[in-house]
């Protein structure tokens, strides 16, 4: 189904767009599937539009993901916590995005390639996708992970030099920080929070090709506060800063790939830190 978007000649019975289309890699040319067509006309079982989303009902929403997700981390089992904390912003994102229609998911960013949107998947497209998100991740982690290593050293004042120790599971541990951490998160505060209170204040600072509003800073204040409620410890308010550059490449690709992959990468790559410094087994 085509994204939907705004109409001059608006009729009583065409409800305004709340949501506009991002610029989420929709399919291009000869990308949709066989047997999709863009010029369909929308079948009668369709999914409904949003309402139009408002400040209060976005930060009610944050409000309540974030007690539950602390409700959950403290109550569970420390075995199982991670794993439900994920589960809980994945059932947030799609009570509040994806199950409502394809141009409301793909202009929350959550596309994904195709892989969240409601049509066949097309592997063409999705194979597009995860290449661009991956070259924005690879090229931030560039630029970002030299200085943080050297931070890093100077922070813990590592006496020892650097030894490289892999997990015991190095599949298991990249499959969970992007599936159990990244994909939850940055599909609750990229994909749902800072998209929604970008279309309720909109953004005007460009930054580095980005456009960015108070949403981008909102949505990185309360990812820092969950942190803390989950842990409570002050460094916990330190994600605030990485969360600024997640948000910044949810702004600048149009969708939540690239921060996914960099946001697994951050942790990977501090997990990897710590165990070389003998900081963590």
């Amino acid at each position: 189904m085509p994204a939907r978007t705004p109409s001059a000649t608006r009729t009583p019975l065409q409800p305004p767009t709340p949501i506009d289309p991002s610029r989420d890699l929709p399919p291009q040319p000869g990308e949709e599937p066989r047997g999709a067509s863009a010029d369909a006309p929308a079948a009668a079982g369709a999914r409904p539009r949003p309402p139009e989303p408002t400040a209060a009902r976005a930060l009610l929403a944050a409000a309540i993901t974030t007690a539950a997700v602390t409700a959950v981390s403290h109550a569970a089992p420390t075995t199982y916590a991670g794993t439900l904390v994920g589960l809980t912003f994945l059932a947030a994102t799609f009570w509040l995005v994806l199950r409502y229609d394809e141009a409301t998911i793909r202009a929350h960013g959550l596309s994904l390639g195709g892989l969240l949107e409601p049509v066949p998947l097309s592997t063409r497209r999705l194979a597009r996708a995860a290449l661009h998100a991956l070259a924005w991740a690879a090229l931030v982690a560039a630029i970002v992970f030299p200085p943080f290593w050297l931070g890093y050293r100077l922070y813990w004042d590592t006496g020892s030099p650097f030894v490289l120790r892999p997990p015991h599971a190095p599949a298991d541990e990249i499959a969970a920080q992007l599936l159990v951490v990244a994909l939850p998160e940055e599909a609750f505060f990229r994909g749902y929070l800072q998209s929604a209170l970008d279309r309720v204040f909109p953004p005007r600072l460009r930054v580095l090709g980005a456009q960015l509003g108070p949403g981008w800073l909102v949505a990185s204040a309360i990812f820092a506060l969950g942190h803390l409620l989950t842990i409570l410890h002050p460094a916990r308010l330190a994600v605030f800063f990485p969360s600024l550059i997640f948000g910044w490449l949810r702004a600048r690709t149009g969708g939540i790939g690239a921060p996914l992959l960099f946001h697994a990468a951050c942790n990977l790559f501090s997990l990897t830190l710590a165990r070389g410094y003998g900081l963590a087994p």
